[in-house]
């Protein structure tokens, strides 16, 4: 991908001119070589962002991000994909749990730039297609990261689908709700979104998204209940294409395209405005634009600026047909801002004022996007007092009528950007097409001015970019001529009558600036000579060029080279052409004809020059001429110690001259003394190491700068010389500096140590550091807290020695890879640190680095956990304000006024008071009893009950021995303590004395029963050690049998999982047998019934049919009346002969009848429903929607069917699917018994198959016929299989994947067995073979006619068979079931005989062990419960969890009836959480759920037998028992389903209760989605019912009880109004010529 660099506002843009002369052809832009570029990944680039204030530019593509500098230099570069990814999950994203998911490209869809707050810096928002569109914040080279882990579902913001677009703008506004903030400043992201049909369905089209400030518990980028969004009734029918969001004058802007669902249902383009300050959308208006000539989608826009005033370029495409697809025509419109608003508002007040209609009585203005809402008729002056809109005014409003407009160019070739800019006060627009080429109107390319080197071809070129800078002598842009604002200065191409002027001669030529002089300027046309002054001010070296005024008035200024140069070093002074001379003493060039220091060097154009010293070489002081090729060198220039003057080469004879006035570095002929040979011993003036050393210097490795004077004149004179508190410090190369600066590495000291840094050159004496430096040893001893959630935010206090070691900047203190971020000042043993978040919990080490040494705290590690989870707060309420009630204190009476109260230990003190709870509650009130707690048991106005202890306490009181009872509230509400009395117990001593007589007795009976206490424990030992043997050996078995039930269930599953591994290939295409929707709901809706009503056609003789349909009808009309309909139900529910069989087939016809409107069906429910809420509530509120009894109730039952199909075909129908055919495949592995359903595999112990079988697995291979081939296919069966077995298993192999009804019955087909040529036996289940003992026939097995193991079978047509079989097995010949068998007494049996009891022989039957032993032994067989119950597990934790899951948003429909019975509650005043979670799961889980699990039929296109039922109904129930409140107890007597799933079911509570939470927790509020998405499932399945035959069977209950419906509307007064009586007469004589009073 290549990327052109160019001025900002050039940036891959073409060239249109907006003038009012005619429009020149335009031409393509072609490739510039002087143009830069860059290649960069991520093809096609999406977004490309300039951040003007520090021409920063960031490029967003597919899967990389990239920060480059004004150059097209890559400063940074992030991969942003691809990443496990799927638009049907939710992240994050877990292969196990997303079967989808696989490596996804990451397209970039948002790329925004975040002013910083006060002095923080800016941030970089992206967004991008993966994770649903979830948004990232960046910071500095794009690296810094600010989005936080795990996002929930309502921080998916733009969308999933690469092909869908998304826009946003960034707007702030004054933080009124939440006050505080940042001054009280909110920041928030407008996001327009088109719509994806995968992921979340919920989003709307534009919603606000959250930036700053974000405080816990809210999140960035979130989607928030009091922050706006456009509510739409159909997420797919407004289906916007959003193009751009701008901003402009305190209103946001959003241009969209989309079909126009009002009118025409054609697409366009529109332009919608929100106020910036308006978080509800009150102030939502939005106005098609019309670009004429049949340009009408938008693909570009820009807001710029059109003769002065703001105006929005829009480049526009025409559309192909009525679709959304752009054609290759299209065209620039431009939309003036002051038009745009006014249309709008327009609108606005024609559907506040007017009713959305104008003076003309035709429609402006209507309410868009199928909300309940309409244009009204407010005050004229609702607009004025509302420009944003309120509670009370319509919306979301859109114009009728479009804001036209007329193109300002054409193109054939699709236009797709558009920018604008200003330039010499003109517009100019940029245009950009789809096959990236760029387009200007003139023929030059863009910013070429400075490729014109004179003025005629400057303006000649016509760029409007373009003119000549007359004093600059230069083509150029307006802005770069620095006096452009002077007339006649700047010369712009474009205007026809600029001309150019030239200069014959100027004198003199050139001239200092420095000498004010007289310039003659000579023009060739007139002659004419004018003088002038000019004095030269430059103070910088540049070259200019000087324009003289020459002409009068309308003549233009005259212009004539004259360059100024500031004169350099020798060389380049005295080869000048401007005259200039050297003064080599001073280092100067000058004009002048005389230097300061006498020596002067002129100009080579006065007289032969000779150079010396003309430039600077590395080495200080030296410098260099070309010619001659001399050399001379400054001794003094940058040698300022003796160290410094002796490292100069000795070919330069500098010296240490020590003498006065001060000792210096001079050339050795210059020195009045004898020369220094040795420096004086190094001095040290910094050392960059803290007093108190890095915890590395005892392991080395820290570098140490030392500066100072003579340390050495070279490396190798300090190597070895320099030590640190006594410990070597190696010096490095690439950091020694001559004399001045010494770097070393500090070797490791094994012990701790103190001391100064010494650095030794040579012989002489070291140099010596004034401070001190210490080795220490930091030491970390604990840390508390030791535990925090995963989130973070816990401030770790970690304590130990010496931890003032090094620089603060160096220490940082870890999690395992966390960093732990230091938040308090460090002191010498503490410091205290604030933990990151963590993406898992468990233990971890914490480490401190003090610079590069780790230390660790031993034998402590810090354990994330799980975040807190809140599921309750008290007092969930508050008072709004300031106002807070005061009461006086309760009062509590003493006990006793005049002796201690009397207590009789097991009772309960009772304090009488008044006003006990008006201001505290049970919990919040604490009872002393001397010096133990009396606990308070109960707490009610006027009395207090407490417990106290068993014994007697001891007095707090020294001064009394009995102890008092004192109440005081244990929250803090004053120091109010009340003492009450003292309390004496009553106790044995106080009973009169026991007479001896009856001590005598007592003893004496004391006595016998301890003797016989002790005969019972010998006799209980000796029982309990065989007990204990005998349990020991039980343990032992069953030890055994669960290894052998763990290796068993291993096995099972490993060969179930083979099977379901092929199978899974098959679902998710054609395998997985869906039912179609008709068949759905005809099952669901009338369950058990032949011929459903869905199937049945109105059977009427032809001369009344149109009566009756007219009929009907009129009842249809009548049922569509909400009062007619709830007095119907009511009435008939009133009626004794009304039965629950009615009830619920009256429900089901009123849905087919109603399901075209299902939006009033929902309403009718919840009027119902509310009903039957205030009766339940009345009696027993727990026990709502348990069972079907009323009309509404199966309403509601089959409204969640229609809700939930969806959802069933694209959820929860696979993992379904995968359960029955498990299911399926254990129970077909072991015998099953077809008469009495009970099978070896399976869950009911009802059910279990508990006899021995003898059985063995076999392979037939069947010939199955494909076309004209016939080919052999393995089939495995059991020998014990009945005939009907094999054909059922035959069936399935054959026909695996199809629906059960697509394939044959098989009752329709025979079994055929083939040996060789020409041997065919026809096998049946009853033929005259059949084995028959006693009253007892039974079936015929593959075992009875001893097929052998790998046998060639074969389906045939029953019909085939009928007229004969093979001669070759004549005893095996088709005979039909005998008849009459039972009526002689003949009883069919397969595996077992149901009703034969055990028989015991009668010599056994008087021992009840041998009885009971031979009762017990088939419970042996239970543990193939538990092999079936592992086998299946995996299947049934997948159904569950589609079920429950969160991990995707729940479908809207639980959502929306959810927060139904929430509302109901707190409006009946129900705060019993139990009552709330009963009736969530009897609407759903128990009402929809339970009767899938069971019924998968009802779904699928599968058979489902008796044997697989049963297992169903198991897994069922364990759904049901996870759904329920009560504590799941299991004990000796429980069933055997329960201890099944003992296990598993309080898992299953946590599943279910955290779904209720997430729903609850979830933002509410969705109505308006409920109804959208009712509305189209009224227009999706409407045309699947038989609406005519439902309205025929209803009235057959409105005969049936017609006088009682007529009185009941009769009695209604609304009714009476609406004659709703006297319409249904009408209807009964146009149905059945029914006479009434009419």
């Amino acid at each position: 991908m290549l990327a052109s660099s160019a001025p900002p506002s050039l940036l891959f843009l073409p060239l249109l001119l907006l003038l009012p002369p005619p429009s020149l052809p335009a031409d393509v832009v072609t490739s510039d070589p002087s143009v830069r570029w860059v290649e960069i990944e991520g093809a096609p680039l999406a977004h490309l962002l300039l951040d003007w204030d520090s021409g920063v530019l960031y490029v967003g593509g597919v899967d990389h991000l990239y920060q480059l500098t004004s150059d097209l230099e890559v400063v940074s570069h992030v991969r942003t994909g691809p990443h496990l990814d799927s638009p049907d999950c939710l992240p994050p994203i877990v292969a196990q749990d997303c079967p989808s998911a696989t490596q996804t490209h990451n397209h970039n869809k948002l790329l925004l730039l975040e002013a910083g707050q006060g002095a923080e810096s800016g941030s970089l928002i992206i967004c991008g297609s993966l994770y649903q569109g979830i948004c990232d914040k960046r910071y500095v080279y794009l690296k810094e990261s600010a989005l936080t882990s795990n996002p929930v579902d309502t921080q998916y913001v733009a969308a999933n689908d690469p092909r869908v677009s998304t826009v946003a703008v960034v707007i702030t506004t004054e933080n009124k709700q939440e006050g505080g903030g940042a001054g009280g400043i909110l920041r928030l992201m407008l996001v327009g979104r088109g719509y994806t049909s995968k992921g979340p369905g919920d989003i709307p089209p534009i919603t606000t998204r959250r930036l700053y400030p974000v405080v816990p518990p809210r999140r960035a980028f979130s989607q928030e209940e009091e922050l706006g969004k456009l509510v739409v009734g159909s997420y797919s029918e407004y289906n916007n294409h959003f193009v751009k969001a701008i901003t402009h004058d305190k209103h946001a802007y959003f241009l969209f395209s989309r079909r126009d669902m009002w009118h025409k249902k054609e697409y366009r383009t529109y332009a919608s405005r929100l106020c910036v300050s308006d978080r509800s959308f009150y102030s939502y208006v939005e106005v098609p634009l019309l670009c004429r000539g049949g340009y009408n989608l938008a693909q570009g826009a820009w807001l710029g600026n059109h003769s002065g005033e703001p105006a929005l370029f829009v480049v526009m495409a025409a559309g192909q047909a009525s679709t959304p697809v752009a054609t290759s025509r299209s065209a620039l419109c431009v939309y003036k801002m002051a038009d745009l608003d006014a249309m709008l508002r327009r609108a606005q007040e024609v559907c506040y004022t007017e009713g959305g209609r104008g003076s003309s009585g035709q429609e402006e203005a209507y309410i868009e996007y199928a909300v309940s809402s309409k244009c009204l008729k407010l005050p004229k002056v609702s607009l004025t007092d509302y420009p944003c809109g309120g509670e009370h005014t319509p919306n979301p409003i859109a114009s009728a009528v479009p804001l036209p407009a007329t193109p300002t160019y054409t193109s054939d070739t699709q236009l797709t950007a558009v920018t604008t800019a200003t330039e010499a006060g003109h517009t100019i627009a940029f245009l950009g097409d789809r096959t990236g080429k760029l387009h200007k109107l003139s023929k030059v390319p863009v910013s070429s001015c400075e490729r014109q080197t004179d003025c005629q071809s400057c303006l000649t070129i016509r760029d409007p970019y373009c003119g000549w800078c007359v004093l600059e002598g230069r083509c150029s842009r307006k802005h770069e001529c620095q006096r452009h604002t002077e007339p006649n200065h700047w010369l712009w191409s474009f205007e026809p009558t600029n001309q150019c002027v030239t200069v014959q001669s100027l004198q003199p030529a050139n001239q200092s600036r420095d000498e004010p002089t007289q310039v003659e300027t000579h023009r060739n046309t007139k002659k004419r000579i004018y003088k002038m002054k000019i004095m030269m001010m430059m103070m910088m070296m540049m070259v200019m060029m000087m324009m003289m005024m020459m002409m009068m008035m309308l003549m233009m200024m005259m212009m004539m080279l004259m360059v100024l140069l500031l004169c350099s070093r020798c060389l380049s002074c005295v080869d000048s052409v401007w005259r200039c001379n050297w003064c080599p003493l001073d280092q100067l060039c000058t004009h002048n004809h005389s230097c300061p220091n006498q020596h002067i060097i002129f100009n080579q154009r006065v007289r032969t020059a000779v150079c010396f010293a003309c430039v600077m070489s590395d080495f200080i002081g030296l410098y260099s001429c070309l010619s001659p090729p001399v050399q001379l060198y400054d001794c003094s220039a940058g040698q300022s110690d003796c160290s410094q003057c002796r490292a100069v080469p000795e070919e330069y004879g500098c010296v240490w001259c020590p003498g006065s006035p001060a000792p210096s570095c001079v050339y050795n002929q210059s020195c009045s003394s004898a020369p220094a040979d040795t420096c004086p011993p190094p001095q040290i003036t910094q050392v960059s190491l803290r007093p108190v050393c890095l915890s590395t210097c005892l392991s080395g490795g820290v570098l140490v700068t030392i500066t100072g004077s003579n340390l050495g004149m070279r490396y190798q004179d300090v190597v070895g010389g320099v030590t640190v508190a006594g410990v070597q410090c190696e010096p490095q190369p690439e950091g020694y500096q001559i004399s001045t600066r010494v770097v070393c590495e500090l070797q490791p000291s094994g012990k701790q140590r103190k001391g100064p840094v010494l650095v030794s050159v040579g012989n002489s004496l070291p140099g010596r550091s004034t401070q001190d430096f210490t080795y220490q040893d930091p030491q970390l001893l604990d840390l508390v807290p030791d535990k925090g959630p995963v989130s973070g935010g816990t401030r770790l206090t970690i304590r130990g020695r010496q931890l003032l070691t090094g620089q603060t900047t160096d220490l940082r203190a870890f999690l395992g890879r966390q960093p732990c971020y230091i938040v308090e000042e460090v002191n010498d043993t503490q410091l205290v640190c604030q933990t990151g978040s963590s993406n898992h919990t468990g233990d971890v080490m914490i480490r401190v680095f003090f610079g590069k040494a780790e230390r660790i705290v031993p034998d402590v590690a810090f354990r994330y956990l799980d975040d807190p989870v809140i599921t309750d707060a008290t007092p969930s309420e508050s008072f709004y304000g300031k106002s807070f009630m005061y009461y006086p204190n309760p009062q509590l009476y003493h006990l006793n006024r005049d002796a201690p109260y009397r207590f009789k230990p097991g009772g309960v003190i009772a304090v009488e008071g008044q006003d006990l709870t008006r201001a505290m509650t049970r919990q919040e009130v604490r009872a002393r009893l001397g010096d133990q707690e009396c606990e308070v048991k109960t707490l009610d106005n006027t009395h207090l009950y407490c417990e106290p202890p068993e014994t007697q306490p001891m007095s707090e009181d020294d001064g009394n021995e009995l102890p008092a009872l004192k109440v005081e509230p244990t929250v803090l509400m004053g120091n109010l303590e009340v003492d009450l009395g003292l309390v004496q117990y009553d106790s044995d001593s106080l009973l009169s004395p026991v007479p001896l007589a009856a001590q005598i007795g007592l003893g004496a009976g004391a006595a016998v029963i301890i003797l016989s206490v002790l005969v019972i424990i010998l006799m209980y030992r000796r029982k309990s050690k065989q007990a204990l043997r005998d349990y020991k050996k039980v343990l032992l078995q069953l030890e055994t049998l669960e290894i052998n039930v763990g290796d068993q269930c291993r096995k099972e599953f490993t060969d179930l999982m083979t099977e379901m591994m092929d199978l899974s290939s098959d679902v998710g295409g054609p395998g997985l047998p869906l039912l179609d929707y008709r068949t759905y709901a005809e099952r669901v809706f009338f369950p058990g019934q032949q011929v459903a009503p869905l199937s049945r056609q109105l059977d009427l003789p032809d001369s009344r049919r149109q009566t009756v349909e007219q009929g009907l009808q009129q009842l249809n009309n009548l049922l569509n009346n909400r009062l007619f309909l709830t007095r119907f139900i009511h009435t008939l529910e009133a009626q004794q002969g009304f039965s629950q069989r009615d009830r619920g087939y009256v429900a089901s016809l009123l849905t087919m009848a109603l399901h075209d409107k299902l939006e009033y069906f929902t309403e009718v429910m919840k009027t119902l429903l509310q009903d039957l809420v205030q009766q339940y509530v009345a009696k027993n509120p727990k026990l709502m929607l348990r069972r079907t009894e009323t009309v509404v109730e199966k309403m509601l039952t089959n409204w969640m069917s229609i809700c939930l199909y969806s959802f069933l075909k694209d959820v929860a129908g696979e993992p379904l699917y995968m359960l029955y055919r498990a299911i399926k495949y254990q129970v077909d592995k072991g015998p099953v018994d077809v008469v009495t359903g009970k099978a070896k595999r399976t869950l009911n112990d009802s059910h279990l198959l508990r006899e021995d079988i003898d059985y063995s697995s076999m392979t037939l291979t069947v010939l199955v016929k494909n076309g004209v081939e016939v080919q052999p296919c393995p089939v495995k069966v059991l020998d014990t299989d009945t005939i009907t077995q094999v054909k059922d298993k035959i069936l399935d192999q054959v026909y695996r994947g199809a629906p059960f009804s697509q394939r044959p019955s098989a009752d329709s087909l025979d079994l055929e067995w083939r040996s060789g040529q020409a041997g065919h036996l026809t096998l049946s289940d009853d033929d005259v073979t059949a084995v028959v003992q006693g009253r007892w026939k039974r079936l015929n097995t593959l075992q009875h006619y001893k097929v052998p193991d790998g046998a060639t079978v074969a389906l045939i047509p029953r019909s085939q068979s009928s007229g004969g079989v093979n001669q070759v097995f004549q005893t095996g010949e088709k005979t039909p079931m005998l008849e009459g068998e039972e009526e002689e007494g003949l009883r069919l049996w397969h595996l077992v005989k149901s009703s034969e009891d055990p028989e015991i022989p009668k010599h056994r039957k008087s021992s009840m062990r041998e009885r009971e032993r031979a009762k017990a032994i088939p419970e042996i067989y239970l543990t193939r419960l538990l092999s079936m119950k592992g086998t299946l597990q995996k299947f049934v934790d997948d159904v569950f969890v589609a079920i429950l899951s969160t991990k995707r948003p729940p479908p809207i429909a639980v959502r929306f009836f959810f927060d139904f019975l929430d509302d109901m509650a707190e409006k009946h005043g129900i705060d019993d959480p139990e009552t709330v979670h009963i009736w969530k799961t009897n609407s759903l889980p128990l009402r929809f759920w339970v009767n899938i699990l069971k019924n998968p039929q009802f779904v699928l296109d599968v058979q489902v037998t008796d044997s697989i039922d049963a297992v169903l109904s198991v897994i069922a129930q364990t759904f049901i028992d996870s759904c329920t409140t009560s504590e799941h107890k299991v004990g000796r007597d429980s069933p055997v389903n329960k201890l099944l799933y003992a296990r598993e079911i309080p898992r299953y509570k946590q599943l279910v209760e955290r779904y209720y939470s997430d729903i609850h927790s979830a933002a509410s509020g969705c109505y308006q989605e409920m109804n959208s998405t009712l509305t189209e499932l009224s227009g999706s399945f409407a045309s699947e019912m038989n609406s005519l035959v439902a309205l025929h069977e209803l009235y057959k209950y409105i005969n049936k009880y017609y006088d009682q419906i007529i009185m009941s509307l009769e009695e209604d007064s609304s009714g009476q109004k609406m004659q709703l009586a006297y319409r249904l007469q009408q209807v009964a004589a146009l149905v059945e010529n029914k006479v009434t009073d009419l």
